[in-house]
């Protein structure tokens, strides 16, 4: 089961936290990833990290986001400053990753994905 929390409504350059906490599983064996969806259901792998903490970030927000977990915590967050109108979606916390991609049900949409666990997802507003 994954759980997103930190969303909200925030203006231009502000800064936001979501919460991802995880149960079933151990972060040693999945990577774990934020993807968000906008309001015209284009999903977007945002962040992605390892249990070797190797990380991804998306080219658009390369440097304003960071992923970070904490196992103690069962709990993966993502950083987001600099946030940008264009940032605002609704962010889905991602994992139980496989070799292989499909469209997977997410949201009001669906998500292009080797991620086969989804959270119920967070919105976050940026005007």
């Amino acid at each position: 089961q994954l759980v997103e929390s930190g969303g909200g409504s925030v203006q231009a350059g502000g800064s936001l936290r979501l919460s991802c906490t995880y149960s079933g599983f151990s972060f040693d064996d999945s990577d774990m990833g934020w993807y968000r969806q906008n309001s015209e259901k284009e999903c977007e792998l945002v962040s992605s990290i390892g249990s070797d903490e190797r990380t991804y970030y998306a080219d658009s927000v390369k440097g304003r986001f960071a992923i970070s977990q904490d196992i103690a915590k069962n709990t993966v967050y993502l950083q987001m400053n600099s946030l940008k109108p264009e940032d605002s979606a609704w962010y889905y916390c991602a994992a139980d990753r496989v070799r292989w991609s499909t469209f997977e049900p997410v949201g009001n949409g669906q998500c292009y994905s080797p991620f086969r666990s989804w959270g119920q997802g967070t919105q976050v507003t940026v005007s």
